[in-house]
């Protein structure tokens, strides 16, 4: 494996204020590599910095083995991206988004024509190629945009948060997609909300907050290196009166938050005993989770 995408000492600031702040990134060919983060913690600028839209205050960028951002229209040629937001042409047909994108890379109109059979069947949209963008569903609209990424066949493909708003089932499909696609070789920088969704699909995640990077490792590194393996929820109106007096003593860490309090334990085996004594409390015993890391790292405050 070699690297595709490396950054050092990234640097970006807006008004004064550091948005990305000495990010350093190696990301490897055929890999699905997770930028989490909360609101606000650069992960959009760092987007912007990698493919070259905006230029860095200091430090150095590389794509495909072409600096950025100076060659970064050349590296563009064979990279994909699927927006947080769609941007399809509301006038046009499936088929024609699909004609017209390829255009923009230069690409020839039978060159074009013939990837958009495979990319349908990729996106499940072949009974849809005459159709008009505002009659698909939100799902459709969301494949649609990925296999228009997927037009000038890229090494590297951006998704921004690519399943927000999506049911479980749109969002099962477009998994599924993603995951063929690393296992064609293709290389995924993916941001998301999902946890769920980091953790099924990243070899390895970088977890930022403040323009920083604060930790980076596979999902199953990051769990055992910062959270204990069982989580126990705890449920109830008298939640917090009982954390005061029990947490402590059978968890090993406890965070209280509204009327629940997470307890993260080596063995749920005793406090579980304990909470089938506890008859106005509610529990769930689980293990832990990539979820439960970010919050950790990043804090349970809401963000703007």
């Amino acid at each position: 494996m070699n690297t595709v995408i490396r950054a050092r000492n990234l640097q970006k600031s807006y008004a004064g204020q550091r948005v990305v702040d000495g990010l350093n990134l190696d990301i490897q060919r055929g890999e699905c590599f997770g930028l989490l983060g909360p609101n606000g913690a650069g992960k959009t600028t760092t987007l912007r910095l990698l493919l070259g839209l905006i230029a860095p205050d200091g430090g150095e960028l590389g794509l495909l083995d072409h600096a950025v951002p100076q060659d970064a229209r050349i590296a563009r040629l064979r990279v994909g991206v699927v927006p947080q937001f769609d941007n399809l042409d509301p006038d046009f047909t499936v088929t024609e988004n699909l004609l017209v994108y390829g255009r923009y890379f230069g690409m020839s109109d039978a060159q074009i024509r013939a990837r958009i059979p495979g990319l349908l069947a990729f996106a499940n949209l072949t009974a849809k190629r005459d159709a008009k963008v505002p009659t698909l569903s939100g799902g459709m609209k969301r494949r649609l945009t990925l296999a228009r990424a997927l037009v000038n066949d890229p090494d590297i493909i951006f998704l921004d948060e690519p399943t927000t708003g999506l049911d479980p089932q749109a969002r099962h499909l477009i998994w599924q997609r993603l995951r063929e696609l690393t296992a064609q070789g293709k290389t995924l920088l993916l941001t998301t909300h999902f946890m769920e969704e980091a953790e099924r699909l990243c070899h390895r995640l970088a977890v930022m907050d403040h323009g920083k990077l604060i930790q980076q490792g596979s999902p199953r590194e990051l769990i055992e290196q910062n959270i204990e393996p069982q989580v126990v929820e705890v449920f109830g109106e008298t939640s917090a009166a009982w954390a005061g007096q029990h947490a402590a003593h059978y968890a090993q860490r406890f965070e209280t938050s509204g009327e629940s309090v997470f307890c993260y334990v080596q063995d749920a085996q005793p406090l579980v005993a304990h909470l089938h004594t506890q008859n106005e409390l509610r529990y769930l015993h689980r293990p832990a989770n990539l979820e439960d890391v970010f919050l950790k790292l990043t804090g349970r405050e809401m963000r703007e």
